[in-house]
């Protein structure tokens, strides 16, 4: 009876390792891509209300994107500081300080605050992205699962359970919201940790997986921009279109960083005496800089953009040159007043509209490759990280064929980006980390 308590309890104390080790990381990589899912529909469903008012009253967004502007504004600095921005400045700060950031970082309370925010910035029309807040959320969620581990085995580790957490919800997010496995892999690595510890490979890589699966399960095995056809030949000037369009993507993403960083250098110093003051103001004013943006470009650079990075890659959009540059002013304006917001889906619709406009140069080549590596180019230039750039471009496409193309002009991009400023992510990650300004820009 002994021998079979003792084999009992052994028993026990092994299947509590395992649950301990593997079991809470699987359950928070389910809860992520629930949550990354039904995110996912709610900002959808938000831009349709949104798009369904602007169909019956154009003029309708001059009154509304102000207003919403400036109640986002006063609910992030009221209710949920931390949630401003797409968030992946806060899970790197988190990431790399000791000093137990993320118990202000990856709250319960910003967690709600990233999603309800975000989904009042999608009704007003911003220009923002779901997967920034995605990864942001994906974090907060399995940070706080760290109280299903007893308060001396977190002791023993000093922090790093809680980094490993916030780590695999982070990746685990980025993988639910593109249907990008491979993608959160890379983007952990690169992006978010700038190594890679074996013995945290096997935990994350399965916190993707789970993750993915839950996401494949409830909306299908789909390419998020579907797949581009692009023949098996390839043009002449490819090389020089590569190189071309990775000098004039990542110059544009260098100086959308520099604009985000150096406030202080180009606004005037009324607007940034307003901006300290008066934030709701401040809030307000951008909400009709974006409404007015949106209204002279027809409505094209309203939301995320994914739509009209789809159309052009299918062909079946005709913005002009001058979408980009209209884009990317929405997009800051979105940005600076502090309301939650990711950068990833807008910068991929610039880049779109980056090769879209240089087709013009080189209208021999194919419209769909163009904008594929106006999309890597540009997403490389505002983060940075040229293998998570190309990879997501590359499952988000399923542009196998352009691997070497791809790479190519996001490493370009890249390099031409830091000639303007640093690594944005890591920039704004500092502020958080020195207890620096609130606000993520």
């Amino acid at each position: 009876m002994r021998l079979r308590s003792l084999i009992d309890r052994q028993t026990l104390q092994r299947a509590h390792r395992l649950w301990l080790h593997y079991g809470v990381f699987w359950l928070g990589a389910v809860a992520v891509g629930l949550v990354a899912v039904a995110y996912a529909r709610l900002i959808d469903f938000g831009y349709s209300e949104f798009l369904q008012y602007v169909a019956r009253y154009r003029w309708l967004p001059l009154l509304v994107t102000p207003a919403i502007s400036a109640i986002c504004v006063w609910l992030t600095l009221r209710f949920f500081p931390g949630s401003e921005g797409s968030g992946i400045p806060q899970v790197i700060a988190t990431l790399h300080d000791r000093g137990g950031i993320g118990e202000r970082l990856l709250t319960p309370g910003i967690l709600l605050g990233k999603i309800l925010v975000s989904f009042l910035a999608m009704l007003g029309g911003f220009t923002i992205g779901r997967e920034g807040p995605t990864i942001h959320v994906g974090a907060a969620l399995m940070f706080n699962l760290r109280s299903f581990y007893p308060k001396r085995f977190r002791a023993m580790r000093g922090g790093a359970l809680e980094r490993r957490l916030a780590l695999a919800g982070a990746a685990a997010g980025l993988s639910a919201a593109f249907n990008a496995p491979l993608a959160g892999v890379v983007f952990a690595i690169e992006e978010l940790t700038r190594s890679f510890e074996q013995r945290t490979s096997g935990v994350l890589i399965t916190a993707i997986i789970f993750a993915g699966i839950v996401s494949l399960g409830i909306q299908g095995n789909y390419t998020y921009f579907g797949t581009i056809d692009i023949g098996t030949g390839f043009p002449d000037l490819l090389a020089v279109a590569v190189v071309l369009i990775g000098v004039v993507a990542g110059s544009a993403g260098g100086i959308f960083c520099w604009l985000l960083l150096n406030t202080r250098r180009w606004m005037p110093s009324i607007i940034l005496d307003c901006r300290s003051h008066r934030p709701i103001l401040f809030g307000a004013g951008c909400g009709l800089v974006i409404a007015a943006i949106g209204v002279f470009s027809g409505g094209h650079t309203f939301g995320s953009g994914y739509v009209e990075a789809r159309d052009m890659l299918d062909g079946r959009a005709h913005l002009t040159i001058l979408y980009p540059v209209l884009k990317m002013a929405s997009m800051i304006g979105s940005y600076l007043p502090g309301a939650p917001g990711g950068l990833f889906a807008p910068s991929l619709a610039i880049g779109a509209g980056i090769g879209n406009a240089l087709h013009l140069v080189f209208s021999q080549m194919q419209l769909p490759m163009l904008i594929a590596l106006g999309m890597v180019g540009y997403l490389a230039a505002v983060t940075q990280s040229p293998i998570t750039s190309f990879v997501i471009v590359i499952e988000m496409i399923n542009g196998h064929a352009l691997v070497i193309s791809l790479m190519a002009t996001a490493l370009i991009a890249s390099q031409v980006s830091r000639l303007f400023a640093p690594p944005l992510y890591e920039a704004l990650s500092e502020r958080y980390s020195s207890g620096g300004a609130k606000q993520a820009s």
